[in-house]
């Protein structure tokens, strides 16, 4: 039996377990299983690798996408450009590849609501995600893009508290990498100045559960084209078997 899983921290409710399940079950794979490795801290990693046979790829989700580069043998280039892994292969000489699909799942989704309008973006958060975002819009789209974090460092063009309706007027693509939003507290959301969007703009919010979140609805009440993360984690995943490539 081959066998996949997702690393992360507090991930009971993994959308990757059930979307594979349900994939085997429907591509009557009977000879792959995916499970849930939830660790507490990363330097319990290796373990994992050394007691899980016949372990042939991972996904690694919040809090380890940048946490776990130092523990694999080689990255992919994409991976290497954006500082973040989501995919982890073992290969058959027991090396470990990390790879980051989030960037091939976002745009993929993204593309369908893209005009010639929209030019400029704001990454709210600055994790292992947003950095995938950053690589998909500035390096392969051409897009101008920012950083809105809570705290202003060097990479970090705004605080929330420096947003005014002006500025988000200014940037037509709205892209949500926080968790905030997500069932249950699914009355939070960025805070950010909403007025400022209008029909010209695009959000798109990772968090997929609930469907549309409040950081969505307060965007469509402006007029703006929306979009949740579901899209996006499908595509991945399905990039991700793609990496696998298990023989079967």
């Amino acid at each position: 039996m081959h066998k996949l899983g997702l690393l992360g921290k507090n991930i009971s409710y993994s959308f990757s377990r059930n979307y594979f399940k349900t994939k085997f079950e429907k591509e009557n794979i009977t000879d792959v299983s995916y499970q849930n490795f939830d660790i507490e801290d990363i330097t319990t990693f290796p373990k994992i690798i050394r007691e899980t046979t016949n372990l042939k790829g991972l996904n690694v989700t919040i809090p380890y996408k940048e946490d776990v580069i130092p523990y694999l043998d080689k990255l992919n280039k994409k991976a290497e450009a954006i500082g973040a892994v989501n995919t982890i292969k073992l290969t058959k000489k027991g090396k470990l590849v990390g790879y980051n699909t989030d960037c091939y799942g976002f745009i993929n989704s993204l593309k369908p609501l893209l005009t010639k309008r929209h030019k400029k973006a704001l990454i709210l958060g600055t994790g292992g995600a947003s950095k995938a975002i950053l690589y998909s819009l500035k390096e392969e789209n051409g897009i101008k893009c920012h950083y809105v974090s809570r705290t202003a460092s060097k990479k970090v063009k705004y605080t929330y508290e420096d947003l005014t309706e002006a500025i988000i007027s200014k940037y037509q693509i709205i892209i949500n990498c926080t968790p905030l939003g997500t069932f249950p507290n699914i009355e939070e959301c960025p805070k950010i100045p909403y007025n400022g969007i209008s029909e010209n703009h695009i959000l798109f919010d990772l968090v997929y559960n609930p469907e549309e979140t409040l950081f969505l609805r307060l965007g469509k009440a402006q007029g703006a084209k929306t979009m949740n993360g579901l899209k996006m984690l499908k595509l991945q995943a399905e990039k991700a078997w793609s990496i696998w490539d298990i023989v079967r």
